[in-house]
């Protein structure tokens, strides 16, 4: 999958279907970045072999986005919209091919954070909003500079 190619497929739709606020260049850049460092935009599901699914690898943040006080109104109106059904199971079996739902859930995942999203100079900051947000098992700080560096190039 291409950045070019998800904000067409994935991105535009999701944020599409969330109150406008939610969409800035700040939350693209995040949600490249994040990509990128889940899965290089190279594999929907985790490997080797993990629960992980989609660009976003999501695991359990889908229940926290479905019950956060700030994301599950619009998270079950996403799914209503998107033909998922509002349960763990229905969006876990769903975001691995559907990529408006995913980038969706990506995007209230941040919305559920206190802070506000970090601007192409806050590499620092972002890697916190990520390591907060998705608490990844393997962090590998070492490819978040670029990562985040790319993603902001093409928004």
């Amino acid at each position: 999958m291409t950045p070019e190619l998800l904000t067409v497929v994935g991105i535009n739709p999701a944020l599409s279907l969330l109150p406008p606020v939610m969409n800035s260049r700040a939350a693209r850049a995040m949600l490249f970045a994040i990509a990128l460092q889940e899965s290089g935009l190279e594999h929907r599901k985790q490997r080797p072999k993990g629960p992980g699914r989609s660009y976003f690898q999501f695991e359990a943040g889908i229940r926290g986005v479905l019950t956060h006080h700030a994301s599950s109104v619009y998270a079950h109106g996403v799914c209503i919209s998107l033909d998922v059904a509002p349960t763990y199971d229905g969006v876990h079996e769903a975001i691995g091919f559907n990529d408006p739902l995913a980038c969706a859930f990506a995007r209230l995942l941040l919305w559920t954070l206190p802070q506000s999203l970090p601007t192409i100079t806050q590499a620092d900051a972002g890697w916190l909003q990520y390591l907060s947000a998705w608490n990844p098992g393997e962090p590998r700080p070492s490819t978040w500079p670029e990562n985040f560096t790319t993603a902001w190039s093409v928004v």
